[in-house]
């Protein structure tokens, strides 16, 4: 299990997977969007999205969790 963590504060401008997608190294998560700019959360790794904890629109502190990965 890899918790997938923000690495800043920033905007869930888009969600690109769902709860139960199967992933691979280097798929994007979810985009977001912090001054101006438009940042991919990639995945590091193979496995499958067993819980997604943002949303778009949701506004996220450095360290939350954006998603797990089993």
């Amino acid at each position: 299990m890899a918790e997938v963590r923000a690495e800043m504060v920033a905007n869930v401008g888009k969600v690109v997977v769902s709860e139960g997608d199967t992933v691979s190294d280097g798929d994007t998560l979810v985009i977001l969007e912090s001054m101006k700019m438009e940042i991919p959360v990639i995945v590091e790794g193979d496995g499958v999205v067993s819980q997604l904890k943002v949303a778009e629109g949701d506004v996220i502190q450095e360290g939350d969790v954006i998603a797990v990965i089993e």
